[in-house]
């Protein structure tokens, strides 16, 4: 064997050891690991990254490489080859299940860890994020032909045809021109937001229909209350991800479970564990629940979604959005 040969081998086996080293949820985001004198350098993709998240894989990075007996120093360079907006839709099947309150929450719960995020309001007939976000005297500015979202205050960027309709005027649009306006939203002057919410409208109508062929999202989050007919609906938007090839990244049990606000007494008018049973049946994970309660309601009518807070109700969102943070960095839950 040559000693070109050989050095080859050795290049090869160092960039294996290096990888070996490093946590796995990193691992499709490594483009290359050498070793060379004790020195590390590893070269990873972090373009849709917010610098928070880029902190975070550095770190991982310099950790594991750093605990190898022969490394003594570690050098990382992060790229952004992929630079790209992502975008997840979250959608249901039926109207009524409180998928805009769940868009709402992840928005602000991924935002407290440190992601840039947008909140598209795909509802062109019926929009609430105006509402849920405080935003409603809002007016979105332009810059050229494009719109500027409306900054809230807690951190999240909106639009909505909320924010261009006057309140209580009813839009008699066909399908072709709500799915245009839904692509002008997305097409705003969205600037460093890195990650996109799109609160659908239910069904599978124009919008998602227009959406799929123009702004094909990067995954979806089905919501569901637990009740038969609710999953059937479910099931009807599911596979129209999956005919559209978008990863289906979980399901949500919404409304599960209502606790008496007087005495404490935990009934379910919805029913229980149905979307559980129904992700397990369907090989699809499942995100969580997120119980009927009366403060979450209030806190929505007044535009201060729970999971602004650290309390109760904001727990099940919290959980729900690092998961979600956890499948954006990895591709896995």
């Amino acid at each position: 064997m040559s000693t070109d040969d050989d050095k080859a081998r050795r290049l090869q086996e160092d960039e294996a050891r290096l990888r070996a080293a490093l946590p796995p949820e990193i691992e499709g985001r490594i483009r290359s690991a050498r070793l060379t004198n004790g020195r590390a350098v590893i070269v990873a993709e972090a373009g849709d990254l917010g610098a928070k998240a880029r902190q975070e894989v550095e770190t991982l990075i310099e950790d594991a490489a750093g605990a190898l007996d022969e490394v003594s120093e570690v050098r990382v360079a992060l790229i952004a080859d992929r630079r790209r907006r992502m975008i997840i839709a979250i959608g249901s099947g039926k109207g009524g299940v409180g998928k805009s309150t769940l868009t709402t929450n992840l928005a602000v719960a991924l935002a407290k860890l440190g992601r840039k995020v947008g909140v598209i309001d795909g509802d062109i007939y019926g929009p609430s994020q105006p509402r849920l976000l405080a935003t409603e005297r809002a007016s979105p500015q332009t810059k050229g032909d494009r719109m500027i979202p409306v900054e809230s205050r807690h951190g999240v960027k909106v639009l909505s045809m909320g924010h261009l309709v006057p309140p209580g005027k009813a839009l008699a649009w066909r399908g072709p021109m709500a799915g245009k306006a839904l692509a002008q939203l997305i097409e705003a002057e969205w600037d460093d937001t890195e990650l996109l919410l799109i609160d659908l409208p239910p069904g599978t109508g124009d919008v998602q229909i227009s959406m799929m062929a123009d702004s094909k999202p990067d995954g979806a989050v089905l919501v569901s209350t637990p009740q038969d007919l609710a999953l059937l609906d479910a099931a009807r938007a599911g596979q129209l991800f999956e005919d559209g090839e978008v990863p289906i990244i979980g399901l949500v049990e919404n409304m599960s479970g209502y606790e008496c606000p007087e005495c404490g007494h935990v009934s379910d008018p919805f029913g229980s564990g149905g979307v559980e049973k129904f992700a397990a049946a369907l090989d699809i994970p499942f995100l969580g629940r997120i119980p009927l309660r009366m403060d979450t309601r209030i806190a929505g009518d007044r535009g201060e979604p729970p999971a602004a807070g650290e309390g109760e109700g904001a727990a099940p969102f919290l959980d729900i959005a690092a998961k979600l943070d956890r499948w954006i960095k990895t591709g896995k839950l």
